[in-house]
């Protein structure tokens, strides 16, 4: 009787070392990355961005001038559908990527809604500001998007 709890324990020892060493190993996963079909996905979804991107200066030389009807109609005119198209490139994004692109989207738009509130009030210097955080926001998410896909 007194040797049960001694044997007792050496068995419990030798199957707690046969479960450790015949474990099966953390195979470390590789992280995400874009496919060459996602990124072509990514770059269709880009163009009309792109275009919106270029065209942001004609805003800033609309506020300069102060010319607040316009600046409503290019911003409900030509970026009136950039909503849409960010939302769904920062959702293809990968994880790492997307929650920060959608943040930057959802400021950049909140720049351009304040813009066109200042726009309502002939707010030269409140539209300008907006103008130069939308431009700021704008240039962080082009930056998270991957390039061009490798032939």
């Amino acid at each position: 009787m007194k040797r049960l709890p001694v044997i007792l324990s050496l068995i419990f020892a030798l199957v707690a070392t046969l479960l450790v060493a015949c474990g099966s190993p953390n195979v470390a996963q590789a992280p995400p990355t874009y496919t060459p079909d996602k990124v072509s996905e990514i770059q269709r979804y880009m163009v009309p961005i792109d275009k919106a991107r270029e065209r942001l200066p004609e805003l800033g030389s609309l506020i300069e001038k102060e010319d607040w009807i316009f600046v409503r109609n290019f911003i409900h005119g030509p970026l009136g559908q950039l909503r849409g198209s960010m939302s769904y490139v920062a959702r293809t994004l990968l994880p790492n990527d997307a929650p920060k692109a959608k943040t930057l989207s959802e400021d950049l738009f909140g720049h351009l809604e304040k813009i066109d509130a200042a726009s309502q009030e002939n707010n030269y210097t409140a539209a300008i500001q907006q103008y130069k955080e939308a431009v700021g926001d704008f240039d962080a998410f082009l930056s998270l998007i991957p390039g061009e896909p490798e032939s």
